[in-house]
């Protein structure tokens, strides 16, 4: 059980912009390098500009040197737990193979883990773009 994953996203959701919606959310990425990486939703009056827990703690993995994930949190103050939405899920595509488990996890202690290959059936990835040419109209 990602425990210390579950303890950090929910340690940030608390720091979630979201005036608005009044719906906090926080994520924790573990690296494959073991270090931990977080990010919670920041919104915006002009919707929909804001910015999701998981791409936030996926931009904070970036900036901080790790590009592969090992294993996701993601909490919410909700009665059930909340799977990433359909953009966040293909950015966790995008830094994670598709064994990676993904835990929601509810603040009052609900858990749900799911691969992001289950997350994500169907996933798009580069091998689709093998024939590609850059730059070709």
């Amino acid at each position: 059980m990602p425990d210390d994953l579950i303890a950090a996203a929910d340690e940030v959701r608390r720091m979630a912009y979201a005036p608005y919606s009044g719906f906090q959310v926080g994520a924790a990425i573990r690296a494959e390098g073991g270090r931990v990486h977080v990010g919670c939703n920041v919104e915006n009056v002009a919707y929909p500009e804001g910015t999701c827990a998981e791409a936030g703690a996926i931009a904070a993995m970036v900036a901080a040197g790790d590009t592969r994930i090992a294993e996701v949190a993601v909490i919410a103050d909700a009665p059930a737990p909340v799977p990433p939405c359909g953009g966040c899920r293909q950015k966790l595509a995008e830094f994670a193979g598709s064994e990676v488990r993904v835990t929601m996890a509810t603040a009052d202690g609900q858990r749900l883990t799911m691969t992001v290959a289950e997350l994500l059936p169907g996933r798009f990835d580069a091998g689709y773009m093998n024939r590609a040419t850059p730059g070709a109209p």
